[in-house]
Parts: C-alpha cells; sequence; structure tokens
C-alpha cells in the first residue's frame, strides 16, 4: 500500500460519497432534527460527507480534516452548496473557539484516531451550551475476541484505521464530557470485499493478507449518536 493512502484513494472516496448522498442527507435529517439556523462543524469531513449532508438544512456549515487530498476532493465538489467552507485542521486540537458552534459533528472518525477521547473532548468544547454534538462511526462487536480479530482485518485492509470502540465506550467518552444522549440508532451494513478493499487502495501482499483475514459475510454495525450539551447547574 502506498505510503500515501489518501492522496491514492481520495477520489474513488469522494465517487462513493457522491453516490451515497441523497440518501445520507435524509438520514443526517431525520436523525438530527436541525432547526435550520444552525452553524454546524464537521470534524474529520473528508471528502465532506457529513458537511454536505447537514448543508440542506443548517445555516452554515464548516468542514475540517488534516488531509489536503481529502479537502481538495470535498472543496471540488462544493459548488451546489454556498453555505459549506473547508478548512484544513485536526479533530484532537481545533483551532476554533469555544462554544462557537450551534451543531458540533463527527462521521467515520473516531477508528481512524489513537485518541478518540480527545476528539470527544474537542467536539463538546467547541458546542455551545445548549448545542448538540453528533457521532456517527462504525462500532466493534460485543465479544472483545471477536472485536481484535475485526481491528486486525480493519489494519490489514487500512493502516489508518486504529480501533473500532464498542457502543459502551462510545456512550462513556460522550458522558464524561458532561453530554446527554438524546437519541441512537445502529444500522447493518453489508461490506463487498473487493469493493472494500478498493476503497482504501489495498493491494499486492497488503490485500491477499486483508483477504484471509476477512470476516465471511461481513457486515458492519454503525451507530448514530445525538448529544446535548446542557447548562451548567448554577
Amino acid at each position: 500500500m502506498s505510503v500515501d493512502r489518501w492522496a491514492d484513494t481520495a477520489e474513488k472516496i469522494a465517487a462513493l460519497e457522491e453516490a451515497r448522498r441523497d440518501e445520507f442527507t435524509e438520514h443526517v435529517r431525520r436523525f438530527v432534527q436541525p432547526a435550520g439556523s444552525e452553524r454546524a462543524l464537521d470534524a474529520g469531513t473528508g471528502t465532506g460527507a457529513l458537511a454536505f449532508a447537514l448543508a440542506p438544512h443548517v445555516a452554515e456549515v464548516l468542514g475540517v480534516d488534516r488531509e489536503p487530498a481529502l479537502l481538495e476532493q470535498a472543496r471540488n465538489r462544493a459548488a451546489p452548496y454556498p453555505n459549506v467552507t473547508f478548512a484544513e485542521g485536526d479533530i484532537t486540537h481545533l483551532d476554533l473557539a469555544d462554544g462557537a458552534f450551534d451543531l458540533a459533528g463527527s462521521a467515520r472518525t473516531l477508528h481512524h484516531v489513537r485518541r478518540p477521547e480527545l476528539a470527544m473532548s474537542e467536539l463538546a468544547r467547541v458546542t455551545r451550551f445548549g448545542g448538540h454534538v453528533l457521532v456517527i462511526d462504525q462500532i466493534a462487536p460485543m465479544d472483545p475476541l471477536v472485536a481484535v480479530e475485526l481491528d486486525r482485518f480493519e489494519r490489514a485492509r487500512d493502516p489508518t484505521h486504529t480501533r473500532l470502540l464498542p457502543d459502551i465506550d462510545v456512550r462513556a467518552l460522550i458522558e464524561a464530557n458532561n453530554l446527554v444522549v438524546l437519541r441512537t440508532e445502529f444500522d447493518e451494513e453489508e461490506r463487498e470485499l473487493d469493493r472494500y478493499l478498493d476503497l482504501a487502495g489495498c493491494a499486492g501482499e497488503a490485500r491477499d493478507r486483508a483477504t484471509a483475514l476477512a470476516p465471511v459475510g461481513y457486515k458492519a454495525l454503525v451507530g448514530w449518536y445525538l448529544a446535548v450539551k446542557p447548562a451548567p447547574r448554577t
């Protein structure tokens, strides 16, 4: 696999985002139920999936990512969304003011972050009191041995993968930042192996190893979490 995984695969990721956009946009609208006036953040935006899904339903969106190749693809597709802007930044250390956003979200990013507790802390920090935090990510199986095997496959497919968090860990991170979960949803996604490997630019010996480690009939469980940041008690 190339050392620059994102430069090699950004266009494929953007094409998949575009193909899923209408369905994802409706899913986000239904789950988040935005009022329409929000200033929103998509941290770890990648090629802009969550930013574009939020754009028709909020006042403005800032998408932040540390990978220039992904941001380039996002900007190339942003013309239909004049209320969306993109900037380079790290989800674990956002150069943004406390309470600057009504809604701070992250989609399919935490499993790439070595210290997800820092990412969650930053999402909470930049959200105003009374605002909301949205987290969407693949969830680890409940059986820890199965989870270890799944992470081994995911790292073989994509070295930027760190670890899938189980539902209990995601909830703990949310609650540790004084956020209150309002609603959750869990969706099962079928993963066609060859296409999934192609999406990560997994080739050669790495592809052979990942194929050998792949779960039979792989279905990913994706968790959706919406939490509110309550005002401090006086």
